[in-house]
């Protein structure tokens, strides 16, 4: 299990992901996602890490991966429906879902439920 300092970061780097899946960051998604995190409690936390990597622009499909691993290290977590939630509503921010958003929101889900269920095939074949 990582830290939840280090969970809250991913969300902000999963956060960026989604915006700039279509290439540019809109005012719009930026507008809600400031609007969401003011209710969660490390919301300042998110933010910080979303515009860090918007002011660094590291490339979207590594940092993606990067976040799937932190995640996956992590194991299940409630925080990960306050995620689904964030995801959605940024993307209809900004004229609606685009194919590219809703692409990331999806294997965002499928991704990680299937490096979930091979950690399991994996414990299940270690105590064999």
């Amino acid at each position: 299990m990582i830290s939840r300092d280090r969970l809250y970061q991913t969300f902000g780097e999963l956060l960026y992901v989604l915006a700039m899946s279509d290439g540019v960051i809109q005012k719009e998604e930026v507008e809600t996602l400031e609007e969401i995190l003011k209710g969660h409690p490390k919301g300042e936390e998110i933010k910080w890490s979303f515009d860090y990597e918007s002011t660094n622009q590291n490339d979207i499909d590594d940092l993606y991966k990067k976040v799937i691993e932190v995640f996956s290290d992590n194991g299940p977590d409630a925080e990960y429906d306050f995620m689904i939630y964030a995801l959605t509503k940024i993307a209809e921010a900004s004229k609606g879902t685009t194919a590219k958003e809703k692409k990331v929101i999806t294997n965002f889900s499928k991704d990680l439920l299937e490096r979930f269920l091979n950690d399991i095939e994996k414990i299940k074949e270690k105590y064999k």
